[in-house]
């Protein structure tokens, strides 16, 4: 052989062993990039199984509350439901045990009615009673409606007929009064039923 050829093949055996060497760091290259994109995607794994714990934590506990919740809201409708039966039921009981003080003193009028002679003395006993019972309306907040002489108002009476005014004052307003109205706080519970001058 030559020494050319020598040359060459020595030549060709370090480039395959400086290639066999380029391989390899090129291979630990890859291998450490792959390890380290492998731990990377692991950690990354990690991140979001440790996000997935805690929201599935926070669900949990949103669950529980929104449980909690719901219940108290149903305890408070049938609680609420079970006092405004109960109001309903028991509503007019004060009122009630009010007026028994005005039927006590009918009952003591109408007594004093079959014993006495004394037309006066009656007329004053009777006068007296409706006072009475004027005044017990008027503190649970029932007043009457101004209605007679008044301008006739929508609002507070109910026309049942007209008629031809007596004086010139009187057109427009109520000349009459057939049945009266009553306001209970500011609401009206009976229209004042009135006959109105035209």
């Amino acid at each position: 052989m030559s020494e050319k050829s020598v040359n060459v093949s020595g030549n060709r055996e370090k480039v395959k062993t400086t290639e066999k060497k380029k391989s390899a760091a090129t291979q630990k290259e890859k291998s450490s990039s792959t390890k380290k994109k492998v731990e990377k995607k692991d950690i990354k794994t990690e991140e979001k199984l440790k996000k997935i714990d805690n929201l599935t934590q926070e669900v949990k506990e949103w669950h529980d509350k929104y449980l909690r919740l719901s219940a108290e809201f149903d305890n408070y409708r049938k609680r609420t439901l079970r006092e405004k039966a109960d109001l309903l039921r028991l509503a007019n009981e004060d009122l009630l045990k009010d007026l028994l003080t005005v039927v006590d003193d009918f009952e003591r009028g109408i007594v004093t009615i079959d014993k006495s002679e004394d037309l006066e003395a009656l007329k004053s006993g009777i006068h007296l009673i409706y006072n009475k019972f004027i005044d017990f309306i008027k503190q649970k907040g029932l007043t009457e409606i101004k209605a007679l002489k008044e301008p006739f108002d929508i609002d507070y009476h109910e026309a049942v007929t007209k008629i031809p005014a007596p004086s010139k004052e009187l057109k427009g307003k109520v000349v009459d009064v057939l049945e009266k109205g009553y306001i209970l706080n500011d609401k009206v519970v009976r229209y004042a039923k009135v006959v109105v001058g035209e």
